[in-house]
């Protein structure tokens, strides 16, 4: 990798990234490419202005700036996403438009850049989707694989992670759940105790993102996770809990394939989710 550049740059994943890629000089060119104007000031602030970063201000869903900010550009981290499934419940084609259509634009900016590798961050709610999130990301997930069909070997290689929500990241369960008890003491509301979700380090969410670069598969890149228990995270917090039921939207477990699901993987005990808890405070 020589230039990289992340649609959606300014998230949890985009910053660790680039600064994973700064600390280990591994790209002399990353472009962070987003909507927000403030978040790309605060980040400029964080990495002090390095002369290795460029800034674009743009949405996935404006093809025409998104070929711009890809010229010069060899590699592409398509991170960008609205992501909250009880938004797209209510507003389904708004993520349609920018996790669809936006992957859509992604794919053709690429070929028109001449993008040489493009790895889209997807997610296991792609996987038998129930919610307009999961659908529109299961979409975006064959757009990716059929672009390498179509443009075969004379353009851009495309590639796919998907992978559940990565821990201590903004909105996961973990900070949402620590600010409602530091604020008030909880209790803090839960779908069903008996629901399980994959555990994933960032430092994990970065590792595969860079092997599936190197690697370029034609499949899903899909790691192996341990899972837990929603009860099981709230005793380790030391939590009260509301139990309000499951949305349509929401499954009880989540699955990365038919052989990878939340249910069935090793379950992290309590005491192991008490240490993560202790290490991120």
């Amino acid at each position: 990798m020589k230039s990289v550049l992340i649609t959606g740059g300014t998230g949890a994943f985009g910053q660790s990234f680039t600064e994973h890629l700064l600390k280990h000089g591994l790209a002399s060119r990353i472009c962070i490419y987003s909507r927000g104007e403030y978040n790309q000031f605060c980040m400029r602030e964080r990495f002090k202005n390095d002369p290795r970063l460029r800034f674009f201000i743009g949405d996935v869903r404006d093809r025409w700036r998104l070929k711009r900010a890809f010229d010069g550009v060899d590699t592409v981290v398509h991170a960008a996403a609205l992501k909250r499934i009880e938004v797209g419940a209510y507003e389904p084609w708004e993520m349609v438009q920018t996790n669809t259509v936006g992957a859509y634009n992604v794919v053709e900016a690429a070929k028109d850049a001449e993008v040489q590798r493009v790895v889209a961050l997807s997610s296991d709610k792609a996987f038998q989707p129930i919610s307009p999130y999961g659908q529109s990301k299961a979409l975006a997930e064959f757009i990716f694989m059929a672009a390498n069909d179509h443009y075969g070997s004379s353009g851009p290689r495309f590639a796919i992670t998907r992978y559940g929500n990565v821990w201590g990241t903004t909105g996961s369960i973990g900070p949402v759940w620590q600010q409602l008890l530091e604020d008030d003491g909880g209790p803090v509301r839960i779908t069903n105790p008996e629901c399980t979700r994959f555990f994933m380090r960032m430092e994990q969410a970065i590792a595969l993102v860079l092997d599936t670069i190197r690697r370029m598969p034609k499949e899903p890149a899909i790691p192996t996770l341990p899972a837990y228990r929603l009860g099981d995270l709230a005793e380790a917090m030391g939590a009260k809990t509301i139990t309000v039921g499951l949305p349509p939207w929401e499954k009880l477990h989540e699955s990365m394939d038919e052989n990878n699901c939340s249910a069935t993987a090793r379950r992290m005990s309590i005491e192991e989710l008490r240490e993560q808890i202790r290490n991120e405070t």
